[in-house]
């Protein structure tokens, strides 16, 4: 018996978090052992990656050396923590993937896809969500509310330019994955993207 693998993505302020939580409590409810991880990070050693691609504001980071961080997190993510527990039955359930670093490391940093791709396939070796919930808004409003949250990040601190060349990416990949894909509408009330959620997970389940 194998388990489900579920990613949420998104810009800053879209619910990740909130929904990441909501997501595993409709699975457990139908009776699936779950966990919740997030990425970059997961692991322990992860985590550890985690605080320098986020936080580590004593050196610059290049574009290439955040890459690398993100997809030497995933590899372990993956390997102590993500296969293991599908392989075991359970359900995954995952705040951000490696659609986040096509996304912020490509599409926000201007990396190169096809190197993104190369690390992907290297990496994964073909481990992709079965489904993925992108929560889409516009970055004024992910923003306002990532500000009313806490203290900005590294990635945070990014101008708007950076962030609508983030959600373009996201909606090009939503665009040609729709076999995964499910975009919701993040900019209206909490309710109303948790219907949304709610009957995505139903048809999932």
């Amino acid at each position: 018996m194998t388990g489900r693998f579920i990613t949420l993505e998104g810009i800053e302020g879209v619910g990740k978090s909130t929904n990441t939580k909501f997501v595993a409590d409709l699975i457990k409810a139908a009776g699936h052992d779950v966990i919740i991880t997030r990425e970059p990070g997961g692991t322990p050693l992860a985590e550890r990656l985690r605080d320098i691609a986020l936080h580590h504001d004593d050196e610059p980071v290049p574009a290439t050396a955040e890459l690398l961080i993100m997809f030497a997190a995933r590899s372990l993510h993956l390997e102590n923590l993500i296969k293991p527990a599908i392989a075991a039955g359970r359900w995954v359930v995952c705040d951000r993937f490696t659609d986040a670093t096509y996304a912020y490391q490509g599409g926000g940093r201007g990396q190169d896809g096809e190197r993104i791709s190369a690390l992907e396939r290297w990496v994964q070796s073909g481990t992709q969500p079965d489904l993925t919930i992108l929560l889409d808004a516009d970055p004024t409003i992910g923003m306002t509310r990532a500000a009313e949250r806490s203290a900005a990040d590294r990635f945070e601190r990014e101008r708007e330019e950076f962030f609508q060349r983030v959600r373009l990416t996201y909606l090009a990949r939503a665009e040609r994955y729709t076999s995964r894909f499910r975009v919701i509408d993040a900019g209206r009330s909490l309710d109303r993207v948790q219907e949304d959620i709610r009957n995505v997970i139903n048809k999932e389940l």
